[in-house]
């Protein structure tokens, strides 16, 4: 199609706040039941915690964390398979019952060697929703534009309940850690319910036919090692691999700098609050300013950005400083978020959906866990050599995110029904492949 063409196309496409209201029914019920669960989630927060209150060694507080950091990893590259096998549905309810069953055992633990392996089946357990929900987002939506808007809507409420989680969590915790996980179990077990009760899993795509020459094309065979022949997927993946690394410093080297330049933990408490802040309140109309551009450039600047803005804190010492850096890495993140799972979505087989929502999953939380031991021990050894670290794999995600001039053409994602093929996301077409 002719650049000419495609601006047309674009130009007929619904404002973005109209194409939010357009969404069918599933995108608003798994954003609902995320809603809760997130709100219910305080184990992640908590449990160091309540470890220490109980007198564990720091060394089995992080024997517990690693274990469920494993169990997170699994959990997305199992849930990815199930969401494929037995459906998007049952795959997130069997998720929030297993993970309701094992969170409300935790208070009835006395040993370390047994909260160890509890922990971390439920890291597993918790975690076989996430790219079943993507995947059930995808199903559901048949153009770019739709796409992008769902993964708003589900991180719009993720976010929100995030931030009720926070609150609830603190007041249960200070009451009881007891009523702390039963009050997570409970979230898990709603969020299940609400799955099973309100919601269908959209029919499932069929294969193509050409009305001319009767020719089928043939179902992608569904597999991991399928999956991972696709080059533009591997290159997504080490994007991500590297980005989240990136991310995860203003968990880490940010409160580092903080303490090394006299604030306090309160100073990097408010950091981190107007993060959660221009998240609520920006990143819905970003992604709508955004919602016509080429995905790959968008992910490219998102990152550039969060590199920038992160590196940019081994040079500021007050909170004014600071809170600029916040503002930029913030505005990054914001466009990164989510253009990503939507992005993938438009590369995704339709008979392999789970499995690359899983392989992002996966990926996404193993950057997360090994970002702070790398920064952490950097830090250590040099604190301007972590910034200058970050600021190159900042330029390095972003480089990763741009098409490719050259590249064989991979198996792709069938347009839905409606689609138009400007309606499929660059690099998706034998003449745009990233």
């Amino acid at each position: 199609m002719s650049t000419a063409a495609a601006n047309r196309a674009g130009a007929d496409e619904p404002r973005f706040r109209d194409t939010l209201r357009g969404l069918p029914p599933r995108v608003w019920i798994v954003s609902l039941g995320i809603l809760v669960n997130r709100a219910g989630n305080f184990l992640p927060v908590f449990i160091v915690l309540y470890l220490t209150s109980r007198n564990y060694s720091p060394l089995a507080a992080g024997l517990v964390l690693g274990a469920a950091g494993v169990g997170n990893v699994l959990g997305n590259a199992v849930g990815g398979y199930l969401a494929d096998q037995i459906g998007r549905r049952w795959t997130i309810v069997l998720s929030a019952v297993t993970t309701a069953g094992l969170t409300a055992t935790i208070p009835l633990l006395t040993t370390p060697p047994t909260i160890i392996v509890v922990v971390g089946l439920v890291g597993t357990a918790s975690q076989l929703y996430r790219p079943a929900a993507s995947a059930l987002l995808v199903d559901s939506v048949t153009t770019n534009q739709q796409r992008l808007a769902a993964f708003a809507v589900f991180r719009f409420a993720m976010n929100i309940g995030a931030a009720a989680g926070g609150v609830v969590g603190g007041l249960l915790a200070t009451n009881s850690y007891t009523e702390l996980f039963l009050g997570n179990a409970a979230a898990c077990l709603l969020f299940g319910v609400i799955v099973a009760v309100l919601l269908r899993d959209a029919p499932s795509a069929e294969p193509v036919q050409d009305e001319e020459s009767g020719y089928t094309e043939p179902k992608t065979k569904a597999s991991y090692r399928q999956a991972l022949t696709d080059r533009r997927l591997l290159r997504f993946l080490l994007m991500t691999l590297v980005a989240e690394f990136v991310y995860i410093q203003s968990t880490v080297g940010l409160p580092l700098h903080v303490t090394s330049v006299g604030l306090t933990a309160a100073d990097f408490g408010l950091l981190i609050g107007l993060n959660g802040v221009l998240v609520l309140l920006f990143e819905l109309p970003i992604t709508s300013a955004v919602s016509r551009r080429k995905p790959e450039y968008v992910l490219a600047i998102g990152n550039l950005l969060t590199g920038i803005g992160l590196a940019l804190t081994g040079f500021a010492t007050t909170m004014i400083w600071l809170s600029a850096t916040v503002l930029m890495w913030t505005l990054g993140e914001m466009m990164y978020s989510s253009v990503a799972n939507a992005y993938l979505g438009s590369l995704s087989p339709p008979s392999m959906v789970g499995r690359y929502q899983g392989l992002y999953g996966a990926v996404f939380t193993l950057g997360t866990g090994i970002g702070p031991l790398i920064g952490g021990a950097v830090y250590a050894g040099s604190t301007w050599a972590l910034w200058v670290i970050v600021g190159v794999a900042g330029l390095l995600s972003a480089q990763l995110c741009l098409p490719r001039r050259r590249s064989p053409a991979m198996p792709v994602a069938v347009p839905g029904e409606h689609e138009t093929e400007a309606d499929r996301a660059p690099g998706t077409s034998t003449s745009q492949s990233g």
